[in-house]
């Protein structure tokens, strides 16, 4: 479990194709603390360390990640938003984050609102049924935010300075497709509703 509280990026230094998977070895500030088997979110995909060397770790993404997330999109040399598993002790900053990505979404339109950012996202409302809610939360490539105005298949969050120096929302563009796992309460209550 993560609460969406991005806690470093890490670089993708090399891609590694292996029939249906991908091997991805990433550089990260806490590589000398892993261990194998430890889940981390990558873009708010739960990813498990498979093998360490030096300053690098290994995750591999299966061929059903690929399809539902943006990893197969990733490059050589992007950056890569990063989140350890909540540890039982830790305050709960963010919200409940599962690191199981329920779909892709696309990138709209990213507006400088004097120091903050806009950012409007649209995604296929018939897949499986997701929603969002105002200020309500939703994680955006692994990153915990609240929802500002939503509709049908469309929301907007509003991203403070310090959150897009510090993940790589700043490197997106109109165009480009996130990770979207949607609030698990939510997706119970609805399922409750539909009943």
């Amino acid at each position: 479990m993560f609460t969406g509280i991005v806690e470093s990026m890490g670089i993708i230094v090399k891609l590694e194709k292996e029939a249906g998977n991908l091997h991805l070895w990433l550089e990260s500030d806490f590589t000398n603390e892993l261990k194998i088997d430890q889940s981390i979110a990558h873009n708010g995909i739960c990813l498990t360390v498979v093998e360490i060397k030096d300053k690098l770790y290994k995750v591999t993404a299966i061929d059903e990640t690929l399809k539902k997330t943006n990893l197969g999109k990733v490059s050589e040399g992007d950056k890569i938003n990063l989140e350890r598993c909540l540890r039982v002790s830790d305050r709960l900053d963010g919200h409940v984050v599962q690191g199981h990505v329920d779909q892709t979404a696309s990138l709209k339109s990213i507006r400088n609102e004097n120091g903050s950012y806009l950012l409007d996202f649209e995604y296929d409302e018939d897949l499986t049924g997701n929603l969002t809610v105002p200020k309500g939360s939703i994680c955006v490539n692994g990153i915990s935010l609240t929802v500002v105005d939503s509709q049908k298949g469309k929301f907007s969050v509003a991203i403070i300075p310090y959150t897009w120096e510090n993940t790589n929302l700043h490197q997106l563009s109109p165009g480009d497709i996130v990770n979207l796992e949607f609030d698990i309460i939510g997706k119970y209550v609805q399922r409750l509703m539909n009943r």
